[in-house]
């Protein structure tokens, strides 16, 4: 399609392009400079409401108004994050707010119709853009994907996107993806309504604009089935419903935004234009909470993670070989061929392997739609006792049983087999990467890649520089971790590395208290109320008691004649086997109905933490993470550490406690 520029005064845009086709069509293609994504950050705001007011003007001399991207991957990525923190003041968040607001509805209230074509993420404002748009075209590559991530960063949707997303999907499912910030495919997406007509690829995307302009398509009119849910007294009886499920998920004290969200869809739901206007006066308060920033430094945090492998890096992880088809050495296996990459199994036992295997069926059905994709997975994760694939492997990593000499002869006898080039890893828990490396050749080959259990719910992944570990080595590791979505963080070979370090004080003082004869319901009870997600007897029996024995051990000293000890000498290692301290059904632990006092609750939960922090700082001191930061990203991505909270280190200072730990802070005193 042959394009001639009409724009005028437009010709100085840096984030879009904007043209005038032949057929008196105007584009408007969103490039951010110097970007790899589009953001829609104030400089692409500000030049995308001087292209509405040029339309605007124009109207009369156009047949339509598409709004592309000019990038090959994604739409919007969203709002731009990084100029959050600039609107430090609810007066400055609702004037940002609302400009953004008025500039939208006149995008809607166009006398010309308009398009907006999807390919890649569309979220956030992306998509509270495209849905002030009169018809969306999205294609259907897997890629492609439609949500509102907002309440992960502490808000809902505030560019009248709650307004708008629930006229089109309806109340049940546009408040579903709000209040659970999932990612929707294309195909969904249209079930649902945010998208009106799906394409096969990307090069049609442009056509079927094109197509859909000149015959000036529109969305359907609200079904009155989605009306209904919206009216009194229906609204009442489902916002208490949304209410229920959210609490047994996300604390109102700790996570305020999916609660307000629901308050305006229970008040305002019922007139939408009412709901537009009370959505910036509840946004504005959530935008510069507390939760808010916290929740926005651990996506920076995140962020800083990403970019730990080094860029240019030429050497790719394709065959990954695991030693030990235990529930973890399988898990690893299992999520590596869900992240498209062939993996090899091996094991003693022939049939550990195979029930390794099997027990991967789950993951696989979660992550592949169709059974021809589910059965290119299975093919992908094979079965070789024998290490007949060690020798084409990418990456070797043994996650055997925590006993040193076993690991020394596992590790002696690969050295040799290895190609030039590929990684030799460790998931050892708790033994130091030099230890292992006696006796080796080449001991700078091996470093640890320790994964945290479950693998396929655990974002992080310890990469443990030994001593005498090489630089390139490390380096590879890294990338192999974000080769598999995960955050690596490059830890110091020290007992316990970072994760099991900083928790082993944490759960022994609660072992201490237990032992002290405090319940262990209220012990749980008053580290959720902190936000943990569990508490630290419950997590005892969700690790293994043996397992916590043993990392107990090496970090504290003996356990003798602790309840500890005791159940692990009478098998009862916690959710594995049925009995810990708690009892297990169905994967979840019984517990008696409590109650307790909210203000004890909230006492015993910061003491409870406070040896968690304690060591935190310890491990900054000593470097076994290059950063504070790093150190407050590892805790919170491999412990569940208050994700509102900012992170350990983080918490103690904005709560005042300065930087130091606690027992220094004391004797200093």
């Amino acid at each position: 399609m042959q394009e001639t520029s009409k724009a005028g005064d437009l010709s100085d845009l840096h984030d879009w392009r904007f043209d005038v086709d032949t057929e008196e069509i105007a584009w408007a293609i969103f490039d951010r400079e110097g970007e790899s994504a589009n953001s829609l950050g104030k400089r692409p705001l500000e030049e995308l409401g001087r292209i509405v007011e040029h339309v605007e003007a124009n109207a009369g001399n156009l047949a339509g108004l598409i709004i592309k991207s000019g990038k090959a991957k994604g739409f919007i990525v969203g709002a731009d994050i990084r100029e959050f923190d600039e609107l430090d003041t609810e007066a400055k968040v609702k004037e940002a707010v609302s400009q953004v607001n008025g500039m939208l509805d006149r995008l809607e209230t166009l006398k010309i119709p308009t398009v907006c074509a999807i390919h890649g993420n569309c979220l956030g404002g992306g998509l509270e853009l495209a849905l002030a748009c009169d018809y969306r075209i999205a294609t259907r590559s897997d890629s492609t994907r439609v949500g509102f991530p907002e309440v992960k960063l502490g808000l809902f949707p505030g560019f009248n996107g709650t307004a708008r997303a629930i006229r089109r999907a309806g109340a049940v499912a546009a408040m579903q993806a709000m209040l659970t910030g999932r990612m929707i495919r294309a195909s969904a997406a249209r079930a649902m309504g945010l998208v009106d007509e799906l394409v096969s690829s990307p090069e049609r995307l442009r056509w079927a604009a094109r197509k859909a302009e000149l015959q000036k398509r529109r969305s359907k009119p609200e079904a009155m089935t989605k009306r209904v849910m919206r009216q009194w007294p229906s609204r009442g009886l489902l916002a208490k419903k949304m209410r229920t499920e959210t609490a047994k998920k996300v604390r109102e004290a700790h996570y305020p935004a999916p609660y307000r969200l629901i308050d305006l869809f229970e008040q305002y739901g019922g007139d939408l234009d009412r709901m537009k206007r009370a959505e910036t006066e509840a946004f504005a308060p959530l935008m510069v909470s507390d939760t808010a920033r916290n929740l926005r430094r651990v996506f920076a945090l995140s962020e800083q993670m990403k970019g730990l492998t080094p860029k240019g890096l030429e050497w790719k992880p394709l065959r990954v070989h695991v030693i030990g088809a235990g529930v973890m050495g399988a898990d690893i296996a299992g999520w590596c061929v869900a992240s498209g990459m062939q993996a090899t199994l091996q094991d003693l036992s022939s049939e550990q392997i195979e029930k390794g295997i099997k027990a991967q069926a789950k993951l696989f059905k979660r992550k592949f739609r169709t059974p021809a994709a589910r059965a290119a997975a299975e093919a992908r994760l094979i079965a070789d006792p024998d290490g007949l694939h060690v020798p084409r492997a990418d990456i070797v990593i043994e996650a055997v049983v925590e006993k040193l000499e076993v690991k020394r002869q596992i590790f002696r006898d690969l050295e040799s087999k290895l190609k030039p080039g590929a990684v030799m890893a460790t998931n050892t828990s708790s033994i130091m990467i030099e230890e292992i490396a006696e006796g080796l050749d080449d001991p700078s080959r091996l470093i640890g890649i320790h994964f945290f259990n479950p693998v396929a719910k655990m974002p992080l992944v310890e990469v443990i520089r030994g001593q005498a570990s090489d630089q390139a080595q490390i380096d590879k590791g890294c990338a192999f971790v974000t080769a598999i979505s995960k955050f690596p963080l490059v830890v110091k070979s020290v007992p316990g590395f970072l994760v099991n370090r900083v928790l082993a004080p944490y759960m022994f003082e609660a072992f201490k208290r237990l032992e002290a004869g405090t319940p262990k319901e209220k012990l749980d009870e008053a580290a959720v109320t902190f936000g943990m997600p569990m508490g630290p007897i419950e997590l005892a029996d969700t690790v293994g008691l043996d397992v916590c024995q043993h990392v107990g051990e090496i970090l504290k000293g003996s356990t003798e004649g602790s309840q500890l000890a005791a159940k692990v000498a009478a098998g009862e290692l916690g959710k594995k086997s049925g009995e810990g301290f708690y009892t297990w059904k169905d994967g979840k632990p019984e517990r008696p109905e409590a109650t307790f006092d909210a203000a004890e609750m909230e006492q015993l939960g910061r003491e409870l933490v406070e040896p968690l922090i304690d060591e935190a700082a310890r491990c900054r001191d000593e470097g076994v993470v290059e950063s504070a930061d790093l150190i407050d990203a590892g805790v919170i991505f491999g412990t569940g550490f208050a994700p509102f909270r900012g992170g350990p280190l983080h918490y103690r200072q904005s709560a005042g406690g300065g930087d130091k730990p606690a027992a220094t802070k004391a004797a200093a005193e």
